[in-house]
């Protein structure tokens, strides 16, 4: 398939997904949802209108041949994709990217999620029959050129180890915070919950921790995510809230709470599920500095206010990341075309 048809065939599959409250939509998220609780219809369709608007339309897609200067010179290459599963569709940019750029991809799906990823390729294929030869859904990975893999912290080594004698990204936990100045609105502050609870906070691009001003009136944070207090009704997300006051309790650790979220100060960036860590700060240079000194463990900075040096999103966008922005900062295009 020359580039074009690529392009033409993502940008049809995009189109497919204009109609979620289809009939046959309907089945599929319903199945995604059996195989994961954690994959509700609408976080399903969340993460299916982001793809959609982000990822398969032609103006972004016609951006990236022009960035990366793609064409149909290229010696294809099996590459070996381990994809996670936290949240719904999370590997398809992976599975897009060496589409793009003409590799062939051996898939060894999340247990969390294969009946969404495998509906999406072969989507994909029956849009286009000839893009088949580009993609096979296997158990186990061999006779692969590079590797691609994503989990945790603990499988990251065993990756490394694993993929040592092939080029390779290997991804391991990340998460997200949000600086505050004081000033943010409360529809500002609602837009923050939204990077917060979406996904129920499963993803390295949920908002996990807050900077505070040293003085900030938490209840603020409290009255403004009072929109999202359904999220509580879920009962996996209601279990590990209930679990976690407990244990805080337990641990005879200060904390605040709602009925929907945990709220404590803490060091670590990574917060368990219905919490939120904060720290405050007095200067917004310590902010900066603080920032770059935990890079390795930040996957995005939700911001209103510009940050010097930092790269920042807006609230409520940390969940829709654009077609160049690529997962711990490392360009998959450019790794894809220097094998």
């Amino acid at each position: 398939m020359t580039i074009k048809e690529r392009v033409n065939s993502l940008v049809a599959l995009g189109r497919q997904m204009d109609d979620l409250m289809s009939p046959e939509w309907m089945t599929v998220l319903q199945k995604a949802e059996i195989e994961n609780p954690w994959f509700t219809k609408n976080n399903i369709i969340k993460a299916l209108n982001a793809i959609r608007d982000q990822y398969l339309n032609q103006k972004n897609l016609e951006r990236m041949i022009e960035k990366y200067h793609l064409d149909d010179h290229i010696v294809t290459k099996k590459i070996g994709l381990v994809l996670a599963g936290n949240i719904p569709l999370v590997g398809f940019h992976d599975v897009m990217c060496c589409y793009l750029t003409g590799h062939h991809c051996q898939i060894k799906y999340s247990d969390k999620d294969t009946v969404l990823m495998s509906y999406v390729i072969h989507m994909l294929v029956n849009i286009n029959p000839n893009s088949k030869p580009y993609f096979s859904e296997v158990q186990k990975l061999k006779d692969y050129d590079a590797a691609i893999a994503t989990g945790s912290n603990s499988t990251a080594t065993h990756f490394k180890y694993y993929f040592g004698h092939v080029p390779h990204i290997i991804r391991q936990n990340k998460n997200s915070i949000a600086v505050l100045t004081g000033d943010e609105t409360n529809y500002e502050l609602q837009n923050l919950g939204e990077d917060v609870f979406s996904f129920f906070g499963l993803g390295c691009r949920n908002v996990s921790k807050v900077l505070l001003p040293r003085g900030y009136d938490i209840s603020k944070l409290f009255v403004a995510f009072e929109v999202y207090a359904d999220i509580i009704h879920h009962n996996k997300y209601k279990n590990n809230y209930d679990y976690n006051v407990a244990l805080n309790l337990l641990n005879k650790e200060p904390f605040l709470q709602n009925d929907l979220l945990i709220i404590k100060e803490a060091s670590p960036i990574l917060s368990r599920i219905g919490s939120l860590h904060y720290e405050y700060y007095d200067e917004i240079s310590e902010v900066v500095e603080w920032i770059k000194n935990h890079a390795n463990e930040i996957q995005c900075i939700v911001s209103r206010d510009v940050l010097p040096g930092i790269d920042t999103v807006s609230f409520g966008n940390a969940q829709c990341p654009d077609i160049d922005t690529f997962a711990d900062g490392v360009d998959t295009i450019q790794f894809l075309l220097s094998l």
